[in-house]
């Protein structure tokens, strides 16, 4: 585990061939990426909207796999045959099981809060609390679903004010949308993935936030297991791109320069 402070985004080359791929989590956008992305103007950076959000709200995916072949499309259709993924939280497991099905062109990953998966003695429980919130989203107001979304323990670091910001800046989802997707990526829905972790060949840096505490205990814990993951600690919640972009875009940065400076040697 590693926890520092980094300095000013060092120079990348933004005309090289390995851009840098961003995925947004749940009830999220690629415009959350901005901030970050406006910060990294020597990296290629490319965010998508994930199935059933932004652009992408009238498209749905059935399950992980799915969703795997989308991205595989999204990619292809920018030509796009080298490349690093970073993904937060859902964007984060749909990244991680994008790497797990070891595309070629795929040259590193870096997953922010997110989850490796459960065993399977626990998923049958997750999908049906999974599909309870999918039936709110459904059939409730947006603004009632998202007021009790963001009082869940992973975002017991935002205050009032910043709850209700983020509540203002969701609203604009299809709650029928979030909850197609919701089930479909259904935390009871992803494989275990910590076994790959184990023994893949990707390098791998996880990102978890001190104040998050649940996802901050689970990266330690799988720092420790698996040897070959680096794991970087920033001082905030679950949502560490978007409350300190400064600070995760020089992260990004340097993680970007490490993967160039590692394929080069």
């Amino acid at each position: 585990m590693i926890s520092r402070r980094w300095g000013p985004p060092s120079v990348a080359n933004k005309d090289a061939n390995v851009p840098l791929v961003l995925l947004h989590g749940l009830l999220g956008d690629s415009g959350d990426w901005q901030p970050v992305i406006d910060r990294l103007p020597a990296i290629r950076c490319i965010a998508l909207d994930l199935p059933g959000h932004g652009q992408h709200h009238n498209l749905n995916v059935r399950d992980f796999e799915q969703s795997h072949q989308w991205l595989v499309a999204e990619l292809a259709s920018r030509n796009i045959e080298r490349y690093l993924l970073a993904g937060y939280s859902l964007g984060g497991r749909l990244a991680l099981y994008h790497a797990s099905r070891e595309p070629a062109g795929l040259q590193g990953l870096l997953l922010e809060n997110c989850h490796p998966g459960l065993p399977a003695s626990e998923r049958a429980a997750r999908i049906q609390h999974d599909e309870l919130w999918a039936q709110r989203f459904e059939r409730e107001p947006l603004a009632d679903v998202l007021a009790d979304w963001y009082r869940q323990g992973v975002f017991a670091d935002l205050d009032e004010a910043a709850r209700a910001r983020q509540i203002a800046r969701r609203l604009g989802n299809d709650g029928k949308a979030i909850a197609t997707m919701l089930r479909a990526t259904s935390l009871g829905k992803q494989p275990d993935l910590a076994p790959w972790l184990m023994q893949c060949q990707l390098p791998v840096t996880w990102v978890s936030g001190k104040r998050d505490h649940k996802f901050h205990q689970l990266a330690c814990q799988l720092a420790s297991q698996h040897r070959k993951i680096n794991h970087l600690v920033l001082e905030g919640g679950h949502n560490l791109h978007a409350h300190q972009p400064e600070t995760f875009a020089r992260l990004l940065a340097e993680w970007v320069n490490q993967q160039e400076e590692t394929s080069h040697d």
